[in-house]
This record gives C-alpha cells, structure tokens and sequence, in this order.
C-alpha cells in the first residue's frame, strides 16, 4: 500500500470523527465508560485473586497435634505415612520447644509473660504443606481414617486434626463468585460500547453515501472504502480506552493510598499495588479499546456498506 494511499486512509477516518463530533463523543464516552468499569472489576478481582493467594499462604496448612504420651516410633511412622499422602507437598516436625517458641514471638512484648510457666504443656506437631488449597479435603479425609484406625487400636498419636476449612472455602467461593460476575458484566459492557461505536459509523456512511458511490463507479476497491471507517473505529475505542485509564489509575492510586497510609496500614500487603494494577490493566485497555472499535465498524459495514 502506497504512503498517499495510508495517508488518505487516516486522513478520511479523522475526517470522519470530527464530522460527528456529537456521535464520536458519545462512542468515545461510551467505551470510556464501559472500560472504567471494567477497570474496577479488574480491581477488585485482582485484589480478592490476591488476597485468596495469600490466604492459601497462610490456610493451605493441616496442623496435627499429637498426644504427650505417644512413642517416638509411632510419631515417624505417621510422619512416613502423612509424606506419602497425595496432595502433600512438604511436611514439618514442630517439637512442643519450637511451639513454645513462636508462640513467645507471636506475643511480642509481652512474650516474657510465658516465661512463669513451669511446665511447657504445648503439643508437638506435624504441619503438613498442602500442593494446592483443592487436595486439602482429600488430605484430612486420610488423615481421619488414621485417627479412627489408631483409636481401634489403641494407639495414642494424633490429639486432633486443626484446618481453617471454612475460611478457605468462603475465600475460594468469593473469589469464584466475583469472577463470575465480572466476566458477565464485561460481556455487557463490550457489547454496548460496540453498539454505539456501530451507530457512529453508521452516520458517517450515511454522510458519504454518494461519495462512496463515486468512488465505486471510478474503480475504487472494497477495502479501499472499508479501511477509513474501520481506523476510525479503532482510534474512537483508543481514545476511550486512554480516557478510561486515567479514571481508573487516579481512582485506583486514591484508594490505595486511603487504605495504606491513613486507615488500614496492616492491609498494605493485601492490596495490589498501583504500578502492578497498571501493567496488567495497560494492555487490556489498549487491545479492548481498539478491538471494539474495529468490531463495531466491521458490523456496520457489514450491515451497511453494500461494497
């Protein structure tokens, strides 16, 4: 394609933005609108799919604790038994010393308080590593029939089986959940901003009908007419998607700086930063903004162009 042809290409889709200023603007707000809140679930799906990982952190363990009175001998031959389980990535040995331990540091300044207590009356115990946060059933089902089987023959090893179930399951369902309903949203929202985009270009064919009849007559190919209304669709879905960008980046680094620095400080770790929502977010605008631009021109011309 030759540089004048490129050239005018360009030169008829801008013509045909400013043309319809009233339309171009309201496509451009449309899809600006559309990607902003699509910004936000972003957001807030990035956030929940954070702080699920971090809960995984912190809740893919099975903590057994095991009977004072219990033989060395019984206590590895479970530790053999728990590492060969399916599902196990890592498993560690917490002797009732290393309990009292962490939980002197987990008290902090008052940790000096533990230090009265004549006898250490902590449980060792196995904290078993889980491959994914989905094996955890599977593992404490096992880890159950254990118990029940070391109970028939009276053997003293395992004192009870702690797993935070319940927090896990909310976390992973609310992650679903939110997911869910942002992906149908972002459905909706496209589907709009394509309709409007589409009306627009329909105006600018209906202005240029007689011109694209000319230029018809005079040889002009198919492409030839279609290329300045599929630029223009494009480049009205990227100016929206750039206005959208900045709504949700000012928006975004307000809310992390309200929940960081003058409210929840504990929380900073749990929230994605703003240069990391950024990047992520950059690239979905760029190819939305310019996809349901071009999506939206090749419908009407399809519709409305017989060339």
């Amino acid at each position: 394609m030759k540089i004048r042809t490129i050239s005018y290409i360009f030169k008829q889709g801008f013509i045909g933005i400013w043309r319809n200023k009233g339309m171009s603007l309201a496509s451009i707000s449309s899809v600006a609108a559309s990607l902003a809140v699509l910004g936000i679930i972003i957001t807030v799906v990035m956030n929940i799919n954070n702080l699920s990982y971090i809960a995984q952190m912190q809740f893919d363990t099975i903590q057994i604790y095991l009977e004072q009175e219990a033989a060395i001998e019984d206590i590895e031959e479970l530790g053999g038994q728990i590492t060969s389980m399916q599902g196990v990535q890592l498993v560690e040995y917490e002797s009732k010393e290393d309990a009292l331990k962490k939980l002197r540091e987990l008290w902090g300044e008052q940790g000096y308080l533990l230090e009265v207590l004549e006898e250490n009356t902590l449980p060792s115990s196995y904290i078993i590593h889980l491959e994914s946060l989905e094996a955890a059933e599977d593992v404490v089902k096992a880890l159950e029939e254990i118990q029940v089987r070391h109970e028939l023959e009276e053997l003293e090893v395992i004192e009870e089986i702690k797993y935070h179930k319940d927090i896990v399951d909310n976390m992973l369902n609310m992650a679903g959940f939110v997911r869910n309903i942002g992906l149908a949203l972002i459905v909706i929202l496209i589907l709009v901003a394509m309709f409007i985009i589409s009306n627009t270009i329909k105006l600018t064919l209906n202005a240029r009908k007689q011109e694209i009849n000319i230029m018809k007559y005079v040889g002009a190919t198919n492409w030839f007419v279609r290329w300045p209304f599929l630029i223009e669709g494009m480049v009205l879905g990227f100016i929206g998607a750039i206005a959208a960008l900045a709504v949700v980046y000012y928006g975004y680094q307000y809310t992390f700086e309200l929940i960081t620095t003058k409210f929840y400080v504990m929380l900073s770790s749990y929230v994605v930063s703003v240069d990391v929502m950024m990047n992520k977010t950059i690239p979905i605008f760029s190819v939305l903004g310019v996809g349901v631009g071009a999506l939206g021109s090749i419908f009407s011309l399809r519709k409305h162009l017989k060339v």
